[in-house]
């Protein structure tokens, strides 16, 4: 079994900062891109953030400059920094995974259940 578990969502103020943490457990032979992903209220998930295994970063434009993604291959860890907050940061962030299994010879698709992010004064 493999289980992506997020978390560090919170209740922010504009213009603050928050840190989130995806972490993959179980048996894991390798994980390759990580991706961010949100979904505000009322709206459709999108694409926020991604990271390759050797760390080439990509992010959305309405992100650009103001989150970081950065990962820890060793211990199966992500994050996303987000700098400058706006309201419209504001949904449940999911990290998502290209997992490959122990004893298994294709790569997997993974979904966290998500961390809440809300970004109100």
């Amino acid at each position: 079994q493999v289980q992506l578990v997020e978390s560090g969502g919170a209740l922010v103020q504009p213009g603050g900062s928050l840190g989130l943490s995806c972490e993959a457990t179980g048996d894991i032979s390798n994980v390759r891109d990580i991706n961010w992903f949100r979904q505000p209220p009322g709206k459709a998930r999108e694409w926020v953030a991604r990271i390759t295994r050797p760390g080439e970063t990509f992010y959305a434009d309405s992100v650009k400059g103001r989150f970081t993604v950065s990962r820890d291959n060793d211990r199966n860890l992500a994050f996303l920094l987000l700098t400058n907050l706006r309201t419209e940061d504001t949904g449940i962030y999911y990290c998502n995974a290209r997992i490959l299994k122990q004893r298994s010879d294709s790569y997997s698709d993974h979904w966290g259940q998500g961390t809440p992010v809300t970004v109100s004064s």
